[in-house]
Formats: structure tokens, C-alpha cells, sequence
């Protein structure tokens, strides 16, 4: 069924996205980092203090998972569970339309903060292809912490959050074969672009979040 899926999605996705017809191109900041480190508080505090709209990748899947009528998240609920990565289409598809709606509702609202996109190759491709000259990023911030820290500070959330992902075995797959081996070598290539402005997330929220005022009243 699974495979069923894909190649449906293969062939309807990319006549269903539809493109960003507005005056103002969004101006996009990604929000990268392993499984707590931090990602969704700061961008709450960002949010707060210089009005971006923040856009979780790991949101939007999970809600169109949840979704009675979604064609794909019986798909996006395996993937999930088996902490790999959704297929670009589907993550592409769900914030260009996130974008336009935020946009189309309040034309001053095109400066977007991407959390936890793009998490690999496929990913990076996907939006290079599909966004190019659509969106504009500025960088990838980027929040470092160790692997330790980070399970632990998801852990602690999953005692309360309710996710089935926030597990020792589904973090470990996450933090190893996701992040580490297919995250990391993205975050190395927007380097080599001079776009990744780097954060220690091991540090208290408030702390952290001085260090990223810093980079935001510069260049935000």
C-alpha cells in the first residue's frame, strides 16, 4: 500500500502545489538542529519579539497525519514512527501552502522561520527545484547540542507532549540516522554558502535566546 501511495503522490503532488502568485517572495530563515535542541522554543521567543511566523515541518506532517481525509498520512505516520523522513513532495506541498495562506491573509507577513527543514539531500534538491526564485534564504540558524542532552531534553518532553516519536529508540534513530548522517552534511553545505549561523543550544533558554537576538538584530 505504502508504495501504492508513493507513486500516487509521485504523479498528483506536483500539479496539486499551487505557486506563489504575490507581489512580496517570502523571506525565509531555516531553523535546523537535532531533536531537542531547542528549535520550537526559540522560535516562539522569535516570533514574540521580531513577528516572524514560524512554520514547523514536523507540525504540518503530523497535523495532515491526523487529518481524517488526507490522502497520505496513513504514509506520513509510518515514516514518522519509524523516525525516517517524509518525502519532499509532501513536506514541500505543506508549507508552500502554509506560506501563501499566511501571506494571502496579511501581505506584511512574508518573512517565515522554517523549523526543522531541510533535514536532507532529498530535501535541499526538493526545495531548490520547486522554490527557487520563489522564496529567498537568508540563513540557517542553526542550533548545536550535544546528542545526550538532546534525548534527554525530549525524554522529559515526551512524559507530557504525547508524541510517539519522543522515545529513546525512535530519538536514537532520529539523532544517528537522520540528523547526523543526513542533516549535518546539509548544514555543511549551506556553510560553504556562508549561510549557517551557528547557536550552542546547551545553554539555558534565556541565554540561548540572547545569542540569537544578537544574530537576528544584525542581519534579521
Amino acid at each position: 500500500m505504502i508504495v501504492g501511495l508513493l507513486r500516487s503522490l509521485s504523479a498528483k503532488v506536483p500539479s496539486a502545489v499551487p505557486r506563489i502568485a504575490l507581489t512580496m517572495k517570502p523571506q525565509v530563515i531555516f531553523v535546523l538542529g537535532g531533536p531537542g535542541a531547542g528549535k520550537g522554543t526559540q522560535c516562539t521567543k522569535i516570533v514574540e519579539h521580531y513577528g516572524y511566523t514560524h512554520l514547523s515541518a514536523g507540525d504540518l506532517l503530523r497535523y495532515e497525519r491526523k487529518r481524517p481525509d488526507s490522502e497520505f498520512g496513513q504514509l506520513i505516520d509510518s515514516y514518522i514512527k519509524e523516525g525516517r523522513i517524509v518525502p519532499v513532495e509532501i513536506t514541500i506541498n505543506l508549507l508552500r501552502k502554509a506560506m501563501e495562506k499566511t501571506m494571502t491573509e496579511n501581505e506584511n507577513k512574508f518573512r517565515f522561520l522554517i523549523d526543522g527543514f531541510p533535514r536532507n539531500l532529498d530535501n535541499f534538491e526538493g526545495w531548490t527545484r520547486d522554490m527557487d526564485g520563489k522564496a529567498d534564504v537568508k540563513f540557517v540558524l542553526f542550533f548545536d547540542c550535544s546528542n545526550e542532552v538532546c534525548i534527554d531534553r525530549c525524554l522529559e518532553r515526551g512524559k507530557s507532549s504525547g508524541r510517539t516519536d519522543d522515545n529513546r529508540e525512535s530519538l536514537n534513530k532520529r539523532l544517528i540516522e537522520t540528523f547526523l548522517q543526513c542533516t549535518r552534511p546539509i548544514i555543511e553545505q549551506y556553510e560553504r554558502q556562508g549561510k549557517v549561523r551557528t547557536i550552542d543550544a546547551s545553554h539555558s533558554v534565556d541565554e540561548v535566546f540572547n545569542n540569537v537576538k544578537k544574530i537576528l538584530d544584525k542581519e534579521g
